[in-house]
């Protein structure tokens, strides 16, 4: 019972964290009409906290409706993830072999979406990958990207 009950409250406190991941919505497009707020698809921009000049564009499914508008409904697991260079590259430091880049919420405290860098040293590129969780189970669904260095840019890897 301990166990569950502290489960449950480091549930609620991940998800207000998580919820802190700076996104921009760049687009959505209606799935499903419903009177209280349709179902959608929106493509969110995530620019990489450490590596700038990484832009990565997730696309996962939102749910409508009242529960939705309010926080409460739980989002499906789908995403779709591509990470594109979109300027200068500059690591703010060296980066992690693998860590989570960004996660969001996708219920109001179970389930999150994820985003993890990988390195592949040994092709000098990142690798992004994207899924989900809940606290008593995940999803095999996933997405990846991959975003090569330039020559002459090495991945500063701690």
């Amino acid at each position: 019972m301990k166990s569950t009950s502290l489960r449950i409250a480091l549930s609620a406190v991940g998800a207000l964290l998580l919820s802190s991941a700076h996104s921009e919505e760049v687009a959505s497009v209606n799935t499903n009409f419903r009177i209280t707020g349709s179902d959608r698809v929106v493509v969110e921009a995530y620019d990489d906290p450490v590596v700038q000049g990484v832009t990565c564009y997730v696309s996962r499914a939102r749910t409508g409706g009242v529960k939705g508008t309010l926080g409460l409904a739980e989002d499906p697991t789908e995403a779709s993830i591509a990470c594109r260079q979109v300027g200068p590259l500059h690591f703010t430091g060296p980066v992690k072999q693998q860590a989570d880049v960004f996660s969001v919420s996708m219920s109001l405290i179970f389930k999150s979406l994820h985003v993890v860098r990988v390195v592949d040293a040994k092709r000098n590129t990142l690798v992004y990958l994207t899924y989900s969780d809940r606290v008593v189970s995940g999803s095999a669904k996933n997405s990846v990207s991959a975003v090569p260095m330039p020559a002459g840019t090495t991945i500063p890897v701690k």
